[in-house]
């Protein structure tokens, strides 16, 4: 399991001082860079193979400024050219939100689909919990 620690910005509230929901897919996108980095160790978007197909986001409790956010980031399943991520944000030991993404390894140039090379998916399936 990867974890990703963080205060929250400003800008992440709301007008009621929560968090605001669009602000936890941004930090689950951020939590995901080491998996990201599997793919595209040097993270340059010209070399990008990684696509969202779909992202959920269950908001579990209240999420507020100024506290510690820690985003804990596992593989639930690696299929041939996709696998599925699971996330889940936590304050003060409480989960406040979860996650879950599908994502695809893709080639842009042909607009399609590509294997998960092995060494790759390696690194993904030592996250499976």
């Amino acid at each position: 399991m990867l974890e990703t620690k963080f205060y929250p910005r400003f800008k992440d509230t709301d007008a009621l001082g929560h968090i605001n929901n669009a602000s936890y897919s941004t930090w689950f996108e951020e939590a995901r860079r080491p998996i990201f980095k599997f793919f595209i160790p040097d993270l340059d978007p010209k070399k990008w193979s990684l696509i969202i197909a779909r992202i959920e986001v269950d908001f579990l409790a209240q999420g507020h400024y100024q506290k510690e956010t820690t985003v804990k980031t596992w593989v639930e399943k690696v299929g041939n050219s996709s696998f599925v991520l699971i996330q889940e944000a936590y304050q003060e030991n409480v989960a406040v939100a979860r996650g879950k993404s599908f994502l695809v390894h893709f080639d842009y140039s042909t607009n399609k689909s590509v294997k998960i090379p092995d060494d790759i998916r390696k690194n993904l399936e030592a996250l499976i919990a």
